[in-house]
């Protein structure tokens, strides 16, 4: 939303209502499931009910077009020089938004904003934080993944059942979350606040049918075989209904791969946001615009969305946008990098402008982008990139943009770029700009979001031809520990299925040996042998950083010691001859014929 100050005659300047800055007003759309008709809902020109914009199909060309149901009249012609400004359309977009004005308030609030400073100075951007959240944080391995994290001085919050013994583990430093991913009803929202990577160690409590010590010490060894049995809460409660809570509690913290769908059309459903016009008429303009949908717009020819109007420097105006009513619930969006567009082009500068207050007339978080004329192609605007905008001037005393606070979107067509330029591409006249989607989005390389610690032998149960005496425990006893493998092989799914940047680590039998030993490995779930609980926590926090390990599963048997990834070798054949964790070495995807990735520890 813009304002420009232009010396005017007394006769030609608008009245102090014009000065008015609303949201504008709003457009929607439903399709009817037993008619073809397409209906678009405006505010009428002509009293407080609303018009129809209906779409129909041409029997005789198969075409598609929309039909204003309003006088002629309300049609606006570009020119220079002075026209009838067109008032009750600029009360209608005041009112729309924002109810019936407050003088008081409109007054005290332009005195405030008149007196504001401006400058050409960018505000400084803000800093997100990245917090990672480590769950089952007080068993083997996560009490060893929040150790290495606190050294490398990385912010962590542990999700823990049992605060005391927490807090004896890691001392009053530690961020905690007193819950369990068992119960949904624990996972509040706001324990969430700030995370963007999870390491998941959470797993069913298996120990020896005789007994263990206070510390576990039997279980804990790794060596030495007990008949086990399944202690507390049953497979099917922590590894896979546990792993759905964790899934839905952090999804929107973490973010998805493919980016999270603010507008679209999925088939014949729109996105959820509610578009309104808001033109220079607030100003004292007469330029118009709308926002429709055309049933078979995109690039596929399926439904877009439309964004047209006709644009005029008459009366000293010279902008159209149409901006979505405020959300009722903020957009949280911290977990992106920015805002991609999918649009086609006419070769023209637009705007994007994000707002994080529900004011009414407020600072924009904007940035100008330019597109292809007659393609199709998609525009990325990093969150860094958004300057603090106030009425076509950099706002020096904004605060940081919040990503986490979205409370509405803007696009604008405009002759004025920031504090005095002018947009090189304007033009008078009609225009119009299809979209098909808008999204946030994670920047590329994207690296593991959620890497979660399974198990070796997920697979094996009721293999054919598969000779148990040779296999593990779990996989022996796998009908008797309450089917321990298969729930864990169903968490995985779920993981692969949320959308989430994901790594799954499956380590074999777990010991409490310190870390710096030989790797034997093998493709494929077929593996045997032990790894140190150290060495899987260090895996754990290496994936975090490899853009190579998004999307895949790993397996670490034997003496697994400090690994790296080679980059320069994607695939490459697999040996089992023990190697020297000083060399480059190659770990498995389960998956695929192998993985190399860059990653340090």
């Amino acid at each position: 939303m813009e304002y420009c100050f232009t010396p005017a005659s007394p006769s030609s300047r608008p009245s102090t209502a014009a000065l008015l800055h609303p949201q504008g007003f709003s457009s929607s759309y439903t399709r009817r499931s037993h008619s073809s008709a397409l209906h678009l809902k405006v505010p009428s020109h002509q009293s407080k009910q609303f018009i129809q914009l209906t779409h129909t199909r041409d029997q005789h060309k198969g075409a598609s077009r929309f039909v204003y149901s309003r006088p002629s009249k309300g049609t606006i012609i570009a020119k220079s020089g002075r026209q009838a400004w067109d008032f009750s359309r600029f009360f209608r977009t005041l009112y729309f938004f924002n109810g019936p004005p407050n003088p008081v308030e409109f007054i005290r609030s332009l005195i405030e904003k008149l007196a504001s400073p401006t400058a050409s100075e960018p505000s400084k951007e803000m800093k997100t934080s990245s917090i990672v959240l480590v769950t089952g944080a007080t068993g083997g391995v996560g009490r060893r993944v929040v150790d290495i994290l606190r050294k490398k001085g990385l912010p962590v919050r542990a999700l823990v059942r049992n605060k005391e013994k927490a807090r004896t583990m890691f001392g009053p430093d530690v961020d905690l979350i007193v819950a369990d991913i068992t119960k949904d009803d624990t996972l509040a929202p706001e324990y969430f606040k700030g995370v963007r990577r999870v390491i998941n160690a959470v797993s069913v409590i298996v120990g020896p049918k005789e007994g263990d010590t206070p510390d576990r010490a039997k279980y804990s060894q790794g060596i030495k075989f007990f008949e086990p049995e399944i202690k507390g809460d049953s497979p099917e409660k922590v590894e896979y209904i546990g792993i759905q809570n964790l899934i839905s509690a952090i999804k929107n913290s973490v973010g998805l791969q493919d980016g999270k769908l603010l507008f679209g059309f999925r088939g014949n459903l729109s996105g959820k946001l509610v578009w309104g016009a808001l033109d220079d008429v607030v100003m004292g303009g007469v330029s118009e615009s709308t926002f429709q949908v055309d049933p078979t717009g995109n690039e596929y020819g399926g439904p877009s969305g439309l964004f047209k109007g006709v644009v005029s420097t008459a009366n000293n105006g010279g902008f159209t946008s149409i901006r979505t009513k405020n959300f009722s619930v903020p957009e949280d969006l911290s977990a992106y990098d920015g805002i991609e567009l999918r649009l086609k082009g006419d070769g023209r500068r637009y705007k994007l402008i994000l707002r994080t207050s529900a004011d009414w007339d407020t600072v924009g978080y904007t940035a100008s982008f330019d597109t292809v004329k007659e393609q199709w192609h998609t525009i990325k605007i990093p969150f860094s990139s958004l300057r603090p905008v106030f009425r076509a001037r950099t706002a020096v005393d904004a605060p940081p943009f919040d990503p986490s606070n979205i409370i509405s979107l803007q696009l604008m067509y405009s002759k004025f770029e920031y504090d005095g330029k002018l947009n090189p591409t304007f033009v008078e006249g009609p225009f119009q700009l299809p979209l098909s989607s808008i999204r946030a989005y994670i920047n590329e390389p994207i690296t593991p979001r959620f890497v979660h610690v399974s198990s070796a032998g997920v697979t094996r149960p009721d293999r054919p031809g598969l000779d148990l005496s040779k296999q593990p425990p779990a996989v022996r006893l796998n009908k008797e520990l309450g089917f321990i493998l298969t729930y864990k092989l169903k968490g995985e799914d779920l993981i692969r299925e949320s959308g989430i940047p994901y790594a799954i680590i499956r380590p074999c039998a777990l010991t409490e040996e310190p870390a710096g030993a030989d790797l034997i490995f093998d493709q494929g779930d077929n593996i045997t042998g032990k790894i140190s609980r150290e060495e899987v926590a260090r895996i754990c926090i290496a994936a975090l950083e490899s853009p190579h390990a998004c999307g895949k599963t790993f397996e670490f048997p034997c003496f697994l010691s400090c690994f790296y990834f080679l980059p320069e070798y994607p695939f490459a054949e697999v040996s089992s001859t023990p190697i020297r964790s000083s060399f480059w070495i190659m770990v498995l995807s389960v998956y695929g014929r192998g993985l190399c990735c860059p990653i340090s520890i």
